[in-house]
């Protein structure tokens, strides 16, 4: 497939998937005429660096990561699962941030809600 057909299979910008192969991210063959090729196999790896950049991984991290999702082995085992627990761990400290603020946000809800019902209430 081509890249117009991955960036709208994936929801990803024709600019960002040069980008992925710029980073090494992401690779494709090129025909005669210069246009790039894509297999099947690039939908999965987009949606998946897709995620990881969601997550706020670099693309220098995912660059690391991405080898354990081709072919786990022992080689690469060591290193990349340190970095993974890293970043599960990171991904877990901000997700207890983002509860902590969203509790916060429902503390202040619930005040307001009572104070503005305390105020329409007649005396």
């Amino acid at each position: 497939m081509r890249i117009g057909e991955l960036a709208a299979r994936t929801g990803v910008s024709v600019r960002s998937l040069r980008y992925y192969e710029e980073q090494q991210l992401l690779s494709s063959t090129r025909s005669a005429g210069g246009q790039r090729h894509y297999t099947e196999h690039e939908v999965g790896r987009v949606e998946l660096i897709q995620q990881l950049y969601a997550a706020g991984l670099s693309s220098r991290t995912i660059l690391e990561l991405l080898p354990c999702t081709e072919a786990p082995s022992a080689a690469n085992s060591d290193a990349a699962l340190e970095r993974m627990v890293q970043e599960r761990d990171r991904l877990s400290e901000h997700i207890a941030e983002l509860t902590r603020t969203r509790d916060a946000l429902e503390d202040l809800i619930a005040c307001n809600r009572y104070h503005r019902d305390l105020a329409a209430t007649p005396a």
